[in-house]
């Protein structure tokens, strides 16, 4: 039997502190800390208010409610109680808790308990812990989808009809005698085929669920002079970083995050690209290529330059360095002023091209709509249908080869046994999403990352 837990399960400084326990226990330890107003008995799972005490003493008086198992978060009998939020009173219940027999609750031990008690998959407690740390409302929404069990309903699907087709393939190996109806091989390979499919599109969707779920590193990078601090001012809304005329001002890296709708940007002003014998500014420049090099992988990089003047050696050093960046836009500022940029040569090096004034904050939602069409996060599932961890992406990829080698040896007439064990791969791979076929050292380190009280 597992050992009655306890925690506290919201942010310390709150008007409200909420106590949790799960375990057998759980209804014990409450009524021997907690009296019901007027002696009444605690009624399940209705919110009751009474007294708090510890040694005798009335420390609080708080709500408090008993969930009788299994129909509980954990699947274990729980309870809640709802003090006022001051530290002391908490401090003190959790005390007296641990003096009756209950331990500290580990991070993310009553998520791992609902998961281990059938409660839900771990595709749906990693979407608790997303729902948790969300940083905007789509962030949340997605989070929510996912925990409403729609993919992982999808996934169980697939699984039980990869589990027909070994049965099948193992009865024509294991009775080769026997009038066995002849296996409908086209059939198979049509329903592998659309779950190879399906399942590739949700592995290329981790770009974007991990940038709805962590935000992109935004690297703004240019010339000296040409409007990198200023476009970090105008896009935050304030004055961030230091504006000057004189070149080189800024001499290391400003972050700061953004937050447009349900996109995030980690944004780093760096210093200006160019070549210099000042070794503190050599130090910024440095920082900045470093800066370009994460943005260029994982992130969006915005190329500024100075619209009123011709392009010069380097900006050519800035097109240098962005050129192979999955995500760049050209930002071509001071609109405000006579163009004399040559935006021609511009478009041949950058996919995306927009015009701005940062300083008369004039033209920004041209690129915020720029921004948010390239990193696709205003077209989101509604059903949950994004992968938002390396995790899954990587047992969903190598779920689809394994699907997508079995449909070629369907097609080449290979003996059963070697497309059973290909399907028998996949079936494994789409395991470890679900929690099926996971290891327990995996488990730990995933409820590991969660935060203590969920």
């Amino acid at each position: 039997m597992a050992q009655t837990i306890a925690a506290l399960s919201t942010a310390p400084g709150g008007a409200i502190g909420i106590v949790r326990i799960s375990g057998e226990q759980a209804e014990e330890y409450l009524s021997a800390l907690f009296t019901p107003t007027g002696g009444r008995p605690l009624v399940p799972r209705m919110l009751t208010y009474g007294t708090l005490s510890v040694h005798g003493q009335v420390i609080d008086r708080p709500m408090a409610v008993y969930f009788p198992a299994p129909a509980t978060y954990t699947g274990e009998p729980m309870a809640e109680i709802h003090c006022h939020g001051s530290s002391a009173v908490l401090e003190e219940t959790l005390r007296a808790l641990f003096a009756l027999g209950a331990r500290q609750a580990q991070q993310g031990e009553f998520t791992k308990r609902a998961f281990l008690n059938g409660k839900m998959d771990l595709f749906e407690a990693e979407a608790v812990n997303d729902l948790v740390c969300a940083q905007s409302a789509q962030a949340a929404a997605l989070a929510t989808a996912q925990l409403g069990g729609h993919i992982s309903t999808e996934f169980s699907e697939m699984r039980e009809k990869l589990v027909a087709m070994c049965a099948q393939f193992l009865a024509v190996i294991d009775y080769p005698d026997e009038e066995i109806e002849d296996l409908p091989l086209t059939e198979m390979r049509q329903t592998l085929e659309q779950m190879r499919t399906r399942l590739t599109t949700l592995c290329t969707s981790y770009e974007r669920g991990r940038a709805l779920r962590e935000g992109l590193p935004c690297a703004i990078v240019g010339r000296p002079n040409a409007g990198k601090s200023t476009l970090l001012n105008a896009l935050l809304g304030y004055d961030r970083a230091i504006v000057t005329d004189i070149a080189g001002t800024t001499r290391d890296t400003v972050e700061e995050t953004l937050r447009l709708g349900g996109l995030i940007l980690r944004l780093q002003d760096t210093a200006g690209l160019r070549e210099t014998e000042d070794p503190v500014e050599q130090i910024g420049v440095s920082r900045a290529k470093d800066a370009v090099t994460l943005a260029k992988e994982t992130g969006v990089v915005l190329a500024v330059f100075d619209g009123s003047q011709p392009l010069g050696e380097d900006d050519r050093l800035v097109i240098e360095q962005v050129r192979d960046a999955k995500r760049a836009v050209a930002v071509v500022n001071k609109s405000d002023l006579l163009t004399q940029m040559d935006l021609e040569e511009l478009q041949g090096c950058f996919a995306q091209v927009v015009q701005l004034s940062a300083k008369q904050r004039d033209g920004l939602d041209r690129l915020i709509d720029t921004l948010m069409e390239l990193t696709g996060i205003r077209d989101l599932p509604q059903d949950g249908g994004l992968i938002t961890n390396l995790r899954q992406a990587e047992a969903l990829s190598h779920t689809a080869e394994s699907l997508e080698q079995a449909c070629r040896q369907l097609g080449a007439g290979f003996s059963p046994d070697v497309i059973v064990y290909e399907i028998e791969q996949a079936i494994d791979c789409l395991g470890r999403v679900t929690g099926a076929h996971v290891q327990e050292d995996i488990i730990d380190y995933i409820f590991a990352n969660f935060c203590v009280g969920k």
